[in-house]
This record gives C-alpha cells, structure tokens and sequence, in this order.
C-alpha cells in the first residue's frame, strides 16, 4: 500500500505492508489526512518514533473483525490512542495516560499517512454526513482544543490569550470563543492572522504583547516552540493558569521562581473526546474549511511538509482517494493579509 514512512528520513512509499486486523478491530482505508506539528517535531526527533507517521485521519471501515459490525461501510475519525483496558488508570477512565497504550503515528503503532490503518473499534465516531472529509481530518486537534475547558473552569467573565497562531492555537480559539470568555490569538504571521480575523477572532501580533503584561487570566501556550511557557508566564494574571499545548523534540532552561511567586497554575494538556468536536463542526459553530492551506498526494510528501512547515501555512493535508488530485489545491489565498 502507499503510506509515508520515517525512519531517521521522510519518504514516500508504494509497497508498504498492509495492516493486520486484531480482534475488535477495524480496518479503515484513509480518505485524507492532515499534517500536525507533532508530526513536524517527530521527524526532527520527537519521541523517537519511526514508521508511518500522521493521526489526523478521516477514512471508510473496511473490515471489522468483532460481533459489533455497526460501523462497518461508516466514514469515521478515531482516538489516537490504544489503551489495555485493564490498569489502574484505565479503569478510572484516564485512558490516555495507560502505561501500556500505544498511539497512532506517534508510538509504537503505525499511523494514518497510508491507504489503510487498524483501530480498535471503540476508539472510532461516525462522521455526520454533513461534515467534508477535508473538514472531518480536523477532529482530533478540534478535540485538543475542548479539552482546555474540560480541565480548566472558564467563567465568561475571564480574559484569555492564546498564544500561537498555528493550527492548534487557531482551533483553541474556537473552542474557548464558545465560552463566551474574551479570547485573543496572539501570532506573529500575517496570513495566519489574517485567516483568523476572518473567523470573527480577536487578534494581537506578539511584537504588541509587551503591552500586556500579567493581564490574563488564562494564557493558552500553543506556540510549539520552546520558549512560549516563558513568554506565558510574563502574560498571565498572578492566581492565573497556562495550559500547556506545545509538544517540541527540544527543550530550553527556564526560571520557575515566577510560578512560585506569583502562584501560577501550569496545566498539561493533551489530547481530548472527539464528539464536542463533531458537534462543533456539524452544528456550524465551528468552521475549519478556511483553515485548510493546500492538499497532496502522498507521493508528494516532501513538498507537502515543507509547505507545512511554512510560517504561512495552517492545515496541510494528504488526499489518499482515489480521486487524488494531481497538484496541490488552495482553499485560499494565504498570503491575503
């Protein structure tokens, strides 16, 4: 099968071994695909994965092999992450956190860049027939997004700034927006920036951000570089929390005494559950359409993760249907300020 491989290098392949099903699992052939910034930092070194990467997907169940054959013929998106079951953390419902579980392009199990994956069928939602593939592909990320107010309790009255006008910071935006908080992105990419002014969000350039120091109450650090928690810290309120969304392959030394002193909550967060994010999508309340910058094939996979490692660029994604397209098409034009 096609599918898109890293093993120390990023390559395209024609003749990759099918997945084999396990019991209670499906057999799903991905429609499309998008590329993530985990995926970026993987292929820099992140969590020393190699095999087939991706875990944005949205794609048509094959085969199952199991008595619940509900989803069978169903496009569907899945949870990317395959826990045992049977630990501690498991049975209280922290899934994501089994020492055992293994995660869709990102640990120990092959991922969605290729014409055919397996899931646990528990893991996986029918997608609403309203929703477009290139809209679906954003599941998973949208899911990240709801999970800050899943862990955070978000009164309207709060001030909120996201910093990082990437994909994830974007689709954070969204989510918190529904909260009827006062929600600023902050980035430094005009077209990025543009793109989200165009979605109705309250924006900043982070060259103005001196401005508002210890301001908010609630600073949302989805910068995927390094140094976006110090930059956080000098933004949020003293009693005020950052929730942690950057994942990078390297680290930086940092001061912590300001935590200490001015008593901040850091909050991790991860990933989240995918039906607020369907919901959000289906109802309208969300649209991530204009967010999609340019789609591949997969055979075009060095060019499409330099288009998305662009400072330009938002959603890149990979078309594995059949009716690929030959070139890359443009949702719009990004460099519209």
């Amino acid at each position: 099968m096609k599918a898109i491989v890293f093993d120390g290098h990023l390559r395209y392949t024609g003749v990759y071994p099918k997945p084999k099903l396990k019991q209670n699992e499906a057999l799903i052939r991905i429609s499309m695909a998008g590329i993530c910034n985990t995926d970026i930092e993987i292929i820099k070194g992140y969590m020393g994965f190699k095999g087939i990467i991706g875990h944005e997907f949205v794609g048509i169940v094959e085969k199952i092999d199991g008595n619940d054959q509900r989803l069978l013929e169903k496009r569907v998106v899945g949870d990317i992450n395959c826990s045992c079951g049977i630990c501690s953390y498991c049975l209280k419902g922290m899934k994501t956190h089994c020492p055992e579980r293994k995660t869709l392009g990102i640990s120990n199990k092959d991922g969605a860049f290729a014409e055919y994956i397996t899931l646990p069928v528990k893991n996986l939602f029918e997608v609403p027939e309203n929703i477009a593939d290139e809209s679906a592909v954003f599941t998973e990320p949208l899911a990240a997004a709801f999970e800050i107010s899943e862990q955070v309790h978000v009164k309207p009255t709060d001030s909120i700034l996201v910093l990082g006008d990437g994909k994830l910071g974007v689709l954070c935006a969204f989510a918190l927006r529904l909260t009827q908080a006062d929600v600023v992105l902050a980035g430094k990419h005009k077209a990025k920036i543009a793109v989200a002014k165009r979605q109705g969000l309250n924006t900043v350039e982070v060259t103005e951000l001196s401005s508002f120091l210890k301001t908010y109450d609630i600073v949302v650090e989805a910068t995927g570089a390094p140094d976006g928690l110090e930059l956080a810290m000098q933004l949020v309120k003293p009693g005020g929390k950052i929730v942690l969304k950057t994942t990078a392959a390297s680290g930086k030394e940092i001061n912590l005494a300001p935590v200490v002193i001015n008593e901040i909550q850091i909050i991790g967060s991860r990933c989240g559950t995918f039906e607020p994010a369907l919901r959000g999508i289906s109802s309208g309340l969300i649209d991530v359409g204009p967010l999609v910058t340019a789609i591949y094939k997969p055979e075009q996979a060095e060019k499409a993760f330099e288009r998305a490692g662009d400072g330009d660029s938002l959603k890149v994604l990979f078309d594995f249907r059949l009716s690929a397209h030959n070139e890359t098409w443009l949702q719009q034009p990004m460099n519209t300020p």
